[in-house]
């Protein structure tokens, strides 16, 4: 199975989140600021090598706490 980061919210996103097309683990390319964005709205999908190869997705929702409150 692969995956990959599709329709990321906002657009400036995928600088900030990637994904290990191997194994689905989403990691932080960046730093993460409550004042700048609040939550990220990502969709990760997901492939197989089958003959026909099939393939599914899901939603993943970050929300950004701020820790100085």
């Amino acid at each position: 199975i692969t995956y990959a980061l599709q329709h990321l919210f906002p657009q400036d996103g995928r600088a900030v989140f990637e994904i290990d097309k191997n194994s689905g683990e989403i990691r932080l390319r960046g730093h993460l600021d409550f004042e700048d964005v609040g939550v990220y709205r990502l969709q990760v999908d997901a492939s197989d090598q089958g003959n026909p190869p099939l393939s599914g997705h899901c939603k993943v929702f970050v929300q950004v706490l701020d820790v100085n409150d």
